[in-house]
Parts: structure tokens; C-alpha cells; sequence
């Protein structure tokens, strides 16, 4: 079955950092209507290890969802995009493993990136994003943690692979942790 993005791209004008995933889990999963919106994801929880040291930052007081108000705000005020680099799928199994997603049409993203002029860099939060950015850019992957200049319409950005927030990806939250601190050094965000 065909899935088209149930989501927009988050966009803030003022962004210098485009967080891209591969795409969103199946609905049932969700606690949120907005990005990394599976309470099993640790994306969040490693946002508010680095900015806040609270892993339970974003989580609402009972802990069943993130406050996605409060995400907003906050990923407004640090200048962080976030989007997918697919914007239509078909799951080969009834999960939200990366690995069993087929891209059929990948996210333009020089179509994301010229809405968002003062960004300089993308991080890719996964393998399966990692390969699709890299097939349309005609770029070789950086290893995990690590970053790799690239050119676009004429600008000079950073790619960023990150390691994956799902649970599946086996490491640690603190070591995930260490690895987006030092992205977040490295663009200059006061952590």
C-alpha cells in the first residue's frame, strides 16, 4: 500500500539546521501530530538530555504523549527544521522499520532547502535517510557522527548522519546523546 506524508515540513524561515528522517511511523504509533511522534523514539529524549538534562522534557505530565505545543515553540526559537527525505512510501512489512520501506518518490531537497535560506547544514537521523539524501545529491555517505560538505544551487552545507533515535538502533541514549551534542556544538546552538 501506498502512504503519502501525513505531515508538512516544519520550516521555521529563520532555521540553519534541516533535521531529515525517512518517515513517519504507521498512525497507531503515534502520541503526537508532528515529527518522531512515537513515544518508543528517542528523538525528543535526547533533546531534552542536551538542552535541558531531562530525558522526560518534552513528555506531558502523565507521560503517555509529547507536548507537541511546547516542541514547536522550542524547535522555532533554536531555528530547527524538520522534515523526511520521503515523501511517498509503501511499506513491504506492518511495521515502522526503516528497512522495510520503499521510497517511491524521495523529498526534493532543494525544494525544502530554498524555503530555508539561512540554513547550513541537514543531519540525517537514519540510514534509510542517509541513502535517499545521498542518492539525490550524488554524494558518498558520511560515517555515523560524522559530516560531509556538499554544494547546492550554489551554496555550501553540511550533511550530518546521525545515529538513528529508534529504540531498534542499538546504542545507548546517552552515546546517541554525545553524538547530536557535538552537531549542535559544531553549528553553534548553546547547549
Amino acid at each position: 500500500m501506498i502512504e503519502q506524508h501525513p505531515l508538512e515540513p516544519f520550516l521555521p524561515s529563520h532555521a540553519t539546521l534541516l533535521m531529515l528522517g525517512s518517515f513517519p511511523p504507521q498512525k497507531k504509533r503515534w502520541s503526537m501530530d508532528f515529527f518522531y511522534p512515537n513515544l518508543q523514539n528517542d528523538m525528543w529524549r535526547i533533546f531534552g538530555l542536551l538542552f535541558f538534562n531531562d530525558k522526560e522534557h518534552f513528555l506531558l505530565p502523565d507521560k503517555k504523549a509529547f507536548n507537541k505545543d511546547y516542541l514547536i515553540k522550542f524547535l522555532t526559537e533554536k531555528g530547527i527544521a524538520l522534515y523526511d527525505t520521503a515523501s511517498v512510501i509503501r511499506r513491504l512489512q506492518d511495521n515502522a522499520s526503516d528497512k522495510f520501506l520503499e521510497v517511491v518518490t524521495p523529498t526534493s531537497i532543494q525544494s525544502l532547502l530554498q524555503q530555508l535560506p539561512a540554513c547550513r547544514a541537514i543531519a540525517t537521523t537514519g540510514e534509510k535517510a542517509t541513502e535517499t539524501i545521498c542518492e539525490q545529491l550524488a554524494i558518498q555517505p558520511p560515517k555515523v557522527g560524522q559530516s560531509v560538505p556538499f554544494t547546492l544551487c550554489g551554496k555550501n552545507y553540511r550533511l550530518y548522519r546521525m545515529p538513528s533515535s529508534s529504540r531498534a538502533y542499538p546504542l545507548a541514549l546517552e552515546k546517541k546523546a554525545a553524538a547530536y551534542r557535538t552537531l549542535f556544538q559544531e553549528l553553534g546552538y548553546h547547549i
